[in-house]
């Protein structure tokens, strides 16, 4: 079965021009530069299937920026997101006991994507629950802190 929509992992798709591709002069200078990131991360996006270029840029407490992209497989189950993405090469670059002091979310399709269940969840061992959350929402950028898009999660104190 050969995927209708596909891209040559070897060829940089260019950003779609939108709402979420321009620069937005009531975001917070330090969101807009995040969000720069994730948007330039999404360019390397791997997603043959869905066409779907997700980017994911995280900054950590120590005010290092790290940046992940979507990871798609045959095997949809298998697919990594960006936010997960970056918070592992986060996590290998930097050491277990990173604090993530905000989070962007850039997609290339104009499409809403705010972190997904699974995403919320990994993220939660590691964000401050103040932390903002930038995505694309329905209606445009939302920012929302991280305790309102994931409010109950799991947790398990080790002694």
């Amino acid at each position: 079965m050969t995927p209708e929509n596909t891209t040559d992992p070897g060829q940089s798709p260019q950003p779609e021009s939108g709402p979420n591709s321009q620069p937005n002069p009531d975001l917070d200078p330090a969101l807009a530069e995040l969000l720069a990131h994730a948007q330039k991360a999404a360019l390397q996006s791997y997603s043959p299937y869905s066409g779907f270029r997700v980017g994911a840029a995280l900054r950590l407490s120590s005010g290092e920026i790290v940046t992940g992209t979507d990871v798609e497989n045959v095997s949809y189950g298998l697919t990594i997101c960006a936010e997960r993405a970056a918070l592992v090469r986060a996590v290998s670059q930097f050491g277990p006991r990173i604090r993530i002091a905000a989070v962007a979310v850039a997609n290339l399709n104009q499409a809403a994507s705010p972190p997904c269940g699974a995403c919320r969840q990994v993220l939660a061992e590691f964000i401050s629950p103040d932390a903002p959350v930038l995505f694309p929402a329905a209606d445009g950028l939302r920012s929302m802190p991280f305790s309102a898009i994931l409010p109950l999660a799991f947790d398990m104190k080790l002694k």
